[in-house]
């Protein structure tokens, strides 16, 4: 039954695979942001520990998004097995860094499943997975941006607080 499945799915097989790939990496960066919003509530920091809250269920929404998809194409979509999430951070700037190198591992990999699409000629994968370019970019942006904020304002004190309150 499950190579009857996959011969009549609306995608490609290696589109499938690499997207419960995608499914896998969406649930491990909704689980990561929420160490991440746990660690902020932990030390006061109640924007950054909002926005990662946020971001997480961002991260699984995601996930859904792609579980819906592969399953309305006759695919057969997996849930995750999450582990290995770092709950300690150093500072609140590393927590931010650590977000962003995250989100350009998600971008890598969106991408990484288009230019297999393109070269599969899976149409139907490749529109889909436009919407999660542009996601991707507003995402990057918005850690760069927070980062940025370390280096104008500095990184002690009263400055780390005041980068905090800034963050919605």
């Amino acid at each position: 039954m499950k190579d009857i499945a996959r011969l009549n799915m609306s995608i490609k097989v290696t589109s499938l695979d690499a997207l419960n790939d995608q499914i896998q990496m969406e649930g491990k960066a909704s689980s990561s942001y929420l160490a991440m919003a746990s660690w902020c509530d932990q030390n006061s920091y109640s924007g950054s520990a909002e926005l990662f809250y946020r971001q997480a269920n961002e991260e699984r929404e995601h996930m859904m998004k792609i579980f819906k998809f592969i399953n309305d194409c006759g695919g057969n979509a997996i849930s995750p097995e999450i582990s290995n999430i770092n709950h300690d951070f150093s500072s609140l700037e590393e927590v931010f860094e650590t977000a962003l190198e995250q989100e350009i591992e998600v971008t890598k990999s969106i991408n990484k499943i288009i230019s297999l699409a393109k070269k599969t000629e899976d149409y139907a994968v490749e529109n889909f997975l436009q919407w999660f370019v542009k996601e991707q970019l507003e995402e990057e942006k918005s850690m760069r941006d927070i980062l940025d904020l370390f280096e104008l304002m500095g990184r002690e004190g009263i400055a780390i607080k005041l980068i905090d309150e800034r963050i919605k």
